[in-house]
């Protein structure tokens, strides 16, 4: 069996007793030395391990989420240096969007229909807050069609057409008329030749009602006739001017989007 004699070499194990007392003092300083050697070596290794660390998890794998753009990240929240925090749904310094045929300036709002500041205008403003849906021009084009129905209807006696497109007050009205016709016996024809020019003259927005007059321009023959085929009114050869002023209104707040005549007035 080997002995364990002379003095400890590095890398080597010394039992616990066998040293002797000459050799203890030089066994501590190598001892000491090799600790510091490899304290060294694990420091530098672990600064090894920490490079190679970093560098793999520097690495993209392709599951990272995509990379935020920079623009989009100062729209949504704003340039730190400026302090400027933006509302919910907001975005900041966003362009302005390319005009449309609808973004039209306020001072033309109501071109060829109202001139700027006239009370009509101001009225077709108050009417268009609180129906942003609102468009006198397609206004205009139903009211002619409106016009020619209810004339027509009128003259027919129609009553379940007028009653769609009449108010009750003005549907009474036009009743009591048809009723004496009919009570006499009389009957009236009307023809329209043309509708020279509707253009509005009125507007108003009370609480969620609206209310529009539109000045009608037509020409027309009508002639009435009794039982026998007499001619009690009118002439049947000759077209007559005719000029109505009638007001429409519905209820804004409504989901019915018809307009029904609430008043009228002509001149012949």
């Amino acid at each position: 069996m080997p002995t364990w004699t002379g003095s400890a070499r590095r890398g080597s194990a010394v039992p616990p007793g066998n040293v002797r007392s000459s050799d203890r003092g030089r066994y501590r300083s190598e001892s000491e030395d090799d600790v510091d050697i490899y304290t060294i070596i694990f420091l530098a290794l672990a600064v090894f391990i920490f490079l190679r660390l970093r560098s793999v998890l520097g690495q993209r794998t392709g599951s990272e989420r995509p990379p935020y753009d920079r623009a989009a990240r100062d729209v949504v929240h704003g340039a730190q240096d400026t302090g400027v925090v933006p509302m919910p749904g907001s975005l900041i310094d966003q362009a302005p969007p390319a005009p449309t045929a609808d973004a039209t300036p306020a001072t033309d709002r109501w071109k060829t229909i109202a001139e700027t500041g006239t009370p009509l205008a101001l009225g077709l403003d108050a009417i268009s807050a609180q129906d942003s849906s609102f468009d006198p021009k397609h206004f205009l084009s139903g009211a002619r069609s409106a016009y020619e129905m209810i004339v027509l209807a009128f003259a027919n006696g129609d009553r379940r057409a007028l009653k769609d497109l009449l108010s009750s007050e003005v549907y009474d009205s036009f009743d009591a008329v048809i009723k004496d016709r009919e009570k006499r016996d009389q009957k009236t024809e009307t023809r329209f030749v043309s509708i020279e020019k509707a253009e509005l003259t009125g507007a108003e927005a009370r609480d969620r009602a609206a209310q529009l007059t539109v000045r009608f321009v037509s020409q027309m023959i009508s002639v009435t006739r009794d039982k026998t085929g007499t001619i009690v009114d009118g002439n049947p050869d000759k077209i007559s001017d005719i000029t109505d002023v009638w007001t429409f209104a519905r209820d804004v707040s409504s989901r019915d989007p018809n307009w029904k005549l609430v008043g009228t007035g002509s001149t012949t």
